[in-house]
């Protein structure tokens, strides 16, 4: 019966998703490969859907996974998930009616405490994942369950298990975690495809030595993860600009701390960043991605004044 061979899907789904994690590093996962799936005794078991909650037709009742879409840009998400305080995840229902098969699904998993996986994406394409994860509230009121992350390592010591606020204050911790990755990785994905996958400063194109820089940084109450405060830098160069031994001006140019520029050293130091002196960077074509003019300024008034 489905329901006897439940817990076994469930393993064998956490152990492929933890193939996944192995194969792709880093970067997050195609959909094509969620879509795709894995076997169980002859069945494939897909791991989404067309349905943000999502029970492939090998389990009962209690769903596999729940997704949120990638953001796309220009366009308004149909269902607002999101962090919320208190540190978990709000989730909403599908559509409107609690009864809907898909919420009674989730409501199922809340009251047995089903683990599930969390699939967050970043990028049209491209998912990060979080397993186990657990319903732990449902709000019909607002149409939306509350969702904790668990670790899908580690598991809970046997003195949090027997004591609800130990195994919640673990989830919360746990939850935070993710969702810094979630936002780091998003970014990443979101900068680095605006830019073609390639520096703004000296084109480099290899993606393993790329990242996602911040104009201004997290902590400032404009320093969102949005392409528009976001620079997609080579290792070397997004050193160079969190250090203030590089600035950009308001005008995409590149300016090289003068104790930087005047120094002797090897050719490292002569093409790697001084020769970048007075150069345009590149930005994505489209205005909507393109750096945001306010941002540059305000940073470019701060390196000036810390060199």
């Amino acid at each position: 019966m489905a329901e006897d061979r439940d817990p076994a899907v469930r393993l064998r789904a956490f152990d492929f998703m933890r193939e996944q994690r192995q194969r792709f590093g880093e970067a997050s996962i195609p959909r094509s490969v969620l879509e795709r799936g894995f076997d169980f005794e002859g069945v494939r078991v897909p791991l989404v859907g067309p349905q943000g909650i999502f029970k492939p037709a090998i389990l009962a009742e209690v769903p596999l996974s729940i997704t949120t879409a990638p953001p796309v840009e220009h366009r308004e998400r149909l269902y607002d998930d999101g962090f919320i305080e208190g540190g978990f995840l709000r989730y909403r229902y599908r559509g409107k009616n609690p009864k809907h098969h898909d919420n009674v699904g989730l409501r199922i998993a809340m009251q047995r405490q089903t683990p599930l996986i969390y699939l967050h994406g970043i990028v049209p394409g491209l998912y990060e994942a979080a397993w186990s994860v657990f319903i732990v509230d449902d709000h019909p009121e607002t149409l939306t369950f509350v969702v904790a992350i668990d670790d899908e390592i580690g598991q809970p010591v046997e003195g949090q298990i027997n004591d609800p606020a130990a195994l919640m204050a673990r989830r919360r911790y746990i939850t935070a975690v993710v969702r810094k990755r979630l936002h780091q990785r998003g970014f990443r994905e979101r900068v680095l495809r605006a830019y073609h996958q390639c520096c703004a400063i000296c084109r480099l194109r290899h993606d393993e030595l790329l990242e996602a820089s911040h104009i201004l940084p997290d902590g400032h109450p404009q320093g969102e993860p949005i392409v528009p405060n976001g620079l997609a830098l080579c290792k070397l160069h997004h050193a160079a600009f969190d250090n203030y031994i590089i600035g950009v001006t308001p005008d995409l140019e590149v300016t090289v701390r003068l104790d930087v520029l005047e120094e002797i050293d090897g050719p490292m130091l002569l093409h790697g960043l001084q020769g970048f002196q007075g150069r345009h960077i590149f930005v994505p074509r489209p205005d909507h991605l393109k750096p945001n003019r306010d941002f540059l300024a305000e940073r470019y008034d701060l390196f000036r004044r810390v060199s």
